[in-house]
């Protein structure tokens, strides 16, 4: 495990081949109305069937099962490898609507969940600059929330420039 305090480490890559050894999640941000289409969940679809299968399952069954901004699930992809499907985007970003779609309260609470799983597991945390791409966010936003919510409790992140 990293020593507390840990900074994110920035490497040129892609975000679904994580990189190190060890257990990893691969984390990334989905939107609240179960849509998974474009942007890095498409990535994440051509490497594993199962993220997606699942996010959509758990969209399908949200009534009972805590689906909504802030939520994370994590699928297994591999023996030591993990996708975190994390809830921070409300809705999608149409041609008129104001505003980002971003949460940056939802990301937060997704990454101090995803905190204690990556602690649970001993595992690292790999990523794309969340909520920058379609969600819209700024990352001098979200990184801060990284660094709190993992860096700080010790849990490694590698985040991915393609």
């Amino acid at each position: 495990m990293a020593a507390m305090g840990e900074t994110i480490t920035y490497v040129r890559g892609d975000a679904t081949a994580p990189q190190g050894k060890g257990v990893k999640i691969v984390a990334h941000v989905c939107n609240d109305l179960g849509g998974w289409g474009k942007g890095f969940v498409l990535a994440v679809s051509r490497r594993w069937p199962e993220p997606e299968a699942a996010y959509r399952r758990w969209h399908r069954e949200r009534a009972g099962n805590g689906f909504g901004l802030g939520a994370v699930q994590l699928v297994r992809v591999g023996p030591h490898l993990w996708v975190a499907n994390l809830v921070g985007q409300r809705g999608i970003r149409t041609g008129r609507s104001s505003g980002a779609p971003v949460r940056y309260e939802a990301i937060d609470t997704a990454l101090a969940t995803l905190g204690g799983h990556a602690l649970r597991l001993g595992a690292s945390v790999h990523m794309p600059r969340i909520g920058c791409g379609l969600a819209g966010g700024r990352w001098e936003r979200v990184e801060p929330l990284v660094t709190a919510r993992l860096g700080d409790r010790g849990v490694p992140v590698t985040v991915y420039d393609h």
